[in-house]
């Protein structure tokens, strides 16, 4: 089983890549399933085809799917939903925009993401392809499960012991007006939980799941690339690839599009020097718009013509955030670089390694924001910076 997950700004064309990899999968033999977590769908634009909540055949060995979010949410969440709904009514705040408030932000998204464990656990399908939203808050999400398995494992179960005893007092006392949750609830609460731990469990599986990332040459796009890669980094999803997206062709270099070529150049250097030692995949502009299979397979064939879509194209981490005798490190793999060239700064969130001709831009996290740079080893290809306490934190 191979579990592929695209993510990227909105409209670098992410659907695209992700659906042109699974018809290039499928192409192989490969039983494959794209499916579409996002919920502005456009899966059925790029196949051409309707798709719906469950998956369909779009070619040979090819499924895709566009996951219906309220449905998963009222599946997964109905019950809480319900107890919800009567605690607001109790609370007069029955309004339409309280309605909003019955799922939290983000969890949608979450109840989406958990139809991967259903599909990797059915055997029906060799690889998943997941077009997740645009934005790598989507994994970020599923770094909470630690959180609520702690919450779940240590301090529920006196929670649960509690309302139980408490449930006949509140009922009386409010008349029967005011229910707390019932067991019902508190499963489906539970439930939920420990779906997220085992589809943590299964993303984290560097042998299974990698991200790929999908960006224009474009400043503000190669931007939030910078940014989610750092975050999936610092929550332990792998990257193997990137994924560049609409180059211009060398031919474009003369007349009108010359300066936009010469811009694009630009950017694809600052890509390679940012995201080495990863692959980076190039995709050209496509002369018409890229929907239907045939277009589709040209994507796949430009994308994937020095590498199989399979394989892990990478492995090993090339940022790794950790915390050794209290001091925070942060460790960057780089494979062009020479000790004695090596210089840093550091300007807000932005670190810059110079290395030689070689500039890198890393976009730090926010617990090292404000974090001064105190101290640096380089050994064996790979570069170790030591972060000191903010100001006014010592105590």
């Amino acid at each position: 089983m191979r579990i592929l997950i695209y993510t990227g700004k909105g409209g670098v064309g992410k659907t695209s890549a992700a659906a042109a990899t699974g018809l290039k999968l499928a192409s192989q033999g490969c039983r494959t399933l794209v499916m579409s977590t996002d919920a502005a769908h456009s899966l059925s634009d790029s196949f051409g085809i309707p798709l719906g909540s469950e998956p369909a055949l779009v070619a040979e060995c090819l499924w895709a799917q566009e996951i219906d979010s309220l449905r998963e949410t009222e599946k997964r969440w109905g019950s809480v939903q319900s107890w919800l709904q009567g605690m607001l009514q109790w609370a007069k705040l029955s309004d339409i925009t309280t309605e909003e408030m019955l799922v939290f932000p983000g969890m949608e998204e979450l109840f989406s993401l958990l139809r991967i464990k259903e599909h990797a656990q059915s055997g029906r399908y060799d690889c998943l392809i997941v077009d997740c939203a645009p934005t790598g808050e989507t994994i970020r999400l599923l770094s909470y499960p630690q959180l609520l398995g702690w919450w779940i494992d240590k301090i529920f179960p006196y929670e649960r012991r509690l309302v139980k005893l408490v449930r006949p007092v509140a009922k009386a006392v409010t008349r029967g007006n005011l229910e707390l949750p019932s067991d019902q609830v508190m499963d489906s609460i539970e439930a939920f939980v420990r779906e997220l731990e085992e589809l943590q469990e299964l993303l984290l599986q560097p042998e299974t799941t990698t991200v790929r990332i999908v960006m224009n040459p474009e400043k503000m796009v190669v931007a939030e690339a910078r940014r989610t890669f750092t975050y999936l980094n610092l929550f332990g999803f792998r990257t193997d690839a990137v994924i560049v997206n609409r180059v211009l062709p060398e031919e474009a270099g003369t007349g009108y599009w010359a300066a936009w070529r010469e811009v694009h150049g630009k950017y694809e250097e600052e890509i390679r020097a940012c995201f080495a030692p990863l692959p980076i995949l190039r995709i050209p502009l496509m002369p018409s718009e890229v929907h239907g299979l045939e277009m589709l397979r040209r994507v796949g064939d430009a994308a994937f013509a020095e590498h199989n879509p399979r394989e892990v194209l990478y492995q090993g981490n090339i940022q790794e955030l950790r915390i050794e005798n209290g001091e925070r490190h942060l460790d960057i793999t780089l494979p062009f670089a020479a000790k004695e060239e090596l210089q840093l700064s550091q300007k807000g969130d932005e670190l810059t390694i110079q290395a030689g001709p070689y500039k890198r831009k890393v976009l730090l996290p926010r617990m090292l924001l404000g974090c001064p740079i105190a101290g640096a080893r380089f050994v064996d290809g790979k570069l170790s910076i030591r972060f000191g306490e903010r100001a006014g934190d010592e105590s």
